[in-house]
C-alpha cells in the first residue's frame, strides 16, 4: 500500500509546472538566494517572506562551498512557501508548485 501512495505522489509530481533558477553559490546567505527566487516567481517582494529554517540555509551553505565530487550529484529537497524545491551542488534549483 505504502509503494502505491509513494507512486500516486511521484505521480502528481510529473503533472506540475517545474520552474528552474541558478543559485549563487558564493552568496553569504542560500537561504535568502531561494526566497528571492520564490519572490521573483510569485511576483512579491523578498522581505514579504518569512525566513527559511537555519537548518536549510546551513545545509546549503555547506552543499556550495564543500560540494562532494560531480559524480555524487548531491541535491537538497525541501518545501518553502507551497513550492518543492530541489537544489543542486552546481546552484541550479527547480521549483514545483505544491498540491
Amino acid at each position: 500500500m505504502a509503494a502505491e501512495a509513494e507512486s500516486a505522489r511521484m505521480g502528481e509530481d510529473t503533472d506540475r509546472e517545474t520552474i528552474s533558477r541558478e543559485l549563487d553559490t558564493d552568496a553569504e546567505s542560500p537561504g535568502v538566494e531561494v526566497a528571492v527566487a520564490v519572490a521573483g516567481i510569485e511576483g512579491r517582494d523578498a522581505a514579504d517572506l518569512p525566513a527559511i529554517h537555519g537548518c536549510i540555509d546551513n545545509v546549503l551553505a555547506d552543499l556550495f562551498s564543500n560540494p562532494p565530487s560531480p559524480e555524487a550529484r548531491m541535491r537538497v529537497e525541501f518545501t518553502y512557501e507551497g513550492y518543492r524545491i530541489a537544489v543542486e551542488q552546481n546552484g541550479t534549483a527547480t521549483f514545483s508548485e505544491t498540491t
